[in-house]
């Protein structure tokens, strides 16, 4: 989607305030002992109230409201029976839409008691999402993403999932340009229109490279297994940088 008149940037913010309190609200509810399925419902009431739908849900028959991936589990994990344990490393990814408009948000949390590695790349995974962020400007290189966070990523030893991407959004949950690269790349001469919707979603890890398939046909792990932590926004490019839509408040 590209925005073009205050009524779009407006719609998309409203759908972003809603996901973004949602995630939070499901983050601070989760505990020790509470199932995935249970962590889901409370995402789905308060998506409910707002008259948002879900958007997994309604683009793709995904069977949860929202994708919570626990440890191994680094994207689209199904609420299910899983009990959520001390020193969990959580992922919730819950992206809407309201009144036409589609917004996504991510991010990952930590279930105390927490360890000092998890806690640097949690803390540098929100950071290598900022940085990407930090390159959306109108006329910019949209691969100038990737390379950004993968300076980011190299001088902090860490790698980045390479088969899971960034995207349009904004009429529907994924759209055109699709496959924005969080990781260098090669031969991609995009460049970003003003207006342009997009998400940025890099996936830092501590060893994965790859998003693999799991038995489920949903749940996707990381190849070789390694910790992974996700942190997304949905952004607008303007010819002063990004408005990021998916805030809180």
């Amino acid at each position: 989607m590209t925005v073009t008149h205050q009524e779009e940037l407006d719609g998309l913010k409203a759908i972003g305030r809603i996901v973004a309190n949602t995630m939070q609200a499901m983050a601070r509810s989760m505990e020790p002992g509470m199932t995935t399925r249970e962590l889901d419902a409370i995402g789905s009431a308060l998506l409910a109230r707002e008259g948002a739908v879900s958007a997994p849900q309604t683009t793709y028959g995904f069977p949860g409201a929202t994708c919570i991936s626990i440890n191994e589990e680094i994207a689209h994990g199904i609420p299910g029976r899983r009990i959520i344990a001390p020193g969990d490393l959580v992922n919730i990814d819950v992206s809407a839409s309201k009144n036409g408009y589609f917004a996504d948000t991510g991010a990952t949390f930590r279930v105390p008691p927490t360890r000092p590695k998890l806690d640097r790349l949690c803390r540098d995974g929100r950071r290598a999402m900022e940085i990407g962020i930090a390159q959306v400007a109108s006329g910019r290189p949209l691969a100038e993403i990737g390379r950004a966070i993968g300076r980011f990523a190299a001088t902090r030893n860490y790698t980045l999932i390479r088969n899971l991407a960034s995207h349009g959004v904004g009429r529907s949950l994924h759209e055109e340009p699709t496959e924005i690269a969080t990781w260098p790349t090669r031969g991609d001469t995009r460049r970003i229109n003003r207006g342009l919707v997009l998400t940025v979603e890099p996936f830092l890890s501590t060893g994965g490279l790859w998003a693999a398939d799991g038995a489920d046909g949903w749940t996707l792990y990381s190849e070789p297994a390694a910790p992974v932590v996700q942190y997304e926004h949905t952004v607008v490019a303007t010819d002063k940088g990004a408005i990021v839509v998916t805030l809180p408040g």
